[in-house]
């Protein structure tokens, strides 16, 4: 990989006006930081009322507020020239990715109003009936793996975060990522924007510490980095639709990093259960009755899901975790190239047209690999994944190195 790096190919300049509207694409983007806008705060607070009131009443989910004047940001993005885009292909790919953002903005001036839902359809697509099939056949199927006393705090998951960085800034000195600890978001980790936020009460088994990192960092900021390494920017901070691909990378590095249990399988299945019933208009409680009492999760797993289905009215993004595995190892079923994937932040079905970039100099080879496609006997885990449906896409027990 070494190798690689000092010989890394430079992408071909973009032509005028498809590079300037990508560039203005790139920055409207950064204004839209739609995830954190819906994020609640105080994860906590939240669960000691709804148990209070029995797990009866709904709790009140707060957000921060996002700093960005969305009607301006809207009329910037209305007035883009992208009818004088000189190619067809980056004139599909950034017409595509002018109509999301517009459906972003749409998503956040929706939060907690009656149309917020149809805004999360139209953003990231409704939960098709194949979808909530596999779902459910995973939640009555799929059991628990070995269980693991989660014996890792702050310190041990940041030493390693910290550690990861180092390794890959080793291969490419400009890699880069901002690093924040927060006691106040709703995920143990998340990249958002360019910036890791882990958890400061973040407690896991120590397993389950570098498959988590190899979710986040290993795909989420590699095809970051990979991205800016192209003409077009879009590839950095994600083309339309790249939630499912990059998600279901994301759980693909899990598993092909060494240990993605059952009751992580179980949880991105209920996230799409979850999702199903707050489209429908379902509240928290009766989400969280469901996966706690008729699919048996974990008491804070049950809201953790439960809390992410309600963001905002009832946001459908969580089901692009399973899709996006499911349409992934259907790619590599099919023979599809691993490499490719890290391109940049893209859809699968972008990746002809992406190819028509690459004949054109306008997109490189990826600059870096994810940690674990380094290790000895990774081409077999990956010729396992190409044979393994989804249902079967987990581990039982942790691997040798984590054993007593």
């Amino acid at each position: 990989m070494s190798a690689a790096v000092r010989e890394r190919p430079v992408a071909k300049p973009l032509p005028p006006v498809a590079e300037r509207v990508d560039a203005s694409l790139a920055a409207l983007d950064a204004r839209l930081d739609w995830l954190l806008a819906l994020s609640p705060v105080d994860g906590v607070g939240l669960w000691k009322a709804f148990d209070a009131s029995g797990r009866r009443d709904e709790p009140v989910l707060r957000y921060v507020d996002l700093d960005a004047d969305l009607p301006a940001t809207r009329a910037a993005l209305d007035a883009l020239p992208i009818a004088d885009i000189e190619s067809p292909a980056l004139q599909a790919l950034l017409a595509e990715k002018q109509r999301e953002l517009g459906r972003m903005i749409d998503l956040v001036e929706q939060r907690d109003r009656p149309g917020f839902v149809d805004a999360s359809v139209a953003l990231f697509g409704a939960i098709e009936p194949e979808l909530l099939a596999l779902a459910e056949r995973i939640l009555g199927t799929v059991g628990v793996s070995e269980p693991l006393p989660a014996d890792c705090g702050i310190e041990v998951v940041r030493q390693a975060v910290d550690a990861e960085i180092e390794w890959y800034r080793a291969q490419a000195p400009d890699f880069h990522i901002d690093v924040v600890v927060d006691t106040d978001i709703s995920s143990m980790l998340m990249v958002s924007h360019g910036t890791f936020y882990i958890d400061g009460n973040i407690r896991l088994p120590a397993a389950r510490v570098q498959p988590l990192i190899q979710h986040e960092i290993g795909t989420h900021v590699v095809t970051r980095h990979n991205g800016r390494q192209q003409a077009l920017r879009q590839l950095e901070v994600g083309l339309a639709h790249y939630d499912p691909m990059q998600e279901g990378l994301g759980v693909l590095g899990e598993y092909l990093s060494g240990y993605l249990p059952g009751e992580r399988l179980r949880i991105l299945a209920a996230r799409v259960v979850a999702t199903e019933m707050a489209a429908r208009g379902e509240c928290l409680p009766e989400i969280f009755a469901c996966l706690h009492e008729a699919h048996e999760l974990a008491t804070d797993d049950a809201f953790d899901v439960a809390v992410r289905a309600r963001r905002g009215g009832g946001l459908t993004k969580d089901a692009v975790y399973l899709r996006g595995i499911r349409d992934l190892l259907a790619y590599l079923a099919a023979g599809g190239e691993f490499d490719a994937l890290f391109l940049g932040k893209f859809a699968l079905p972008q990746l002809e047209l992406l190819d028509a970039l690459v004949d054109d100099g306008w997109i490189v080879p990826p600059d870096l690999l994810p940690r674990y496609a380094c290790a000895p006997d990774f081409h077999t885990r990956l010729d396992a994944c190409r044979r393994t449906p989804v249902e079967r896409l987990y581990q039982t027990h942790r691997p040798p190195e984590h054993c007593a």
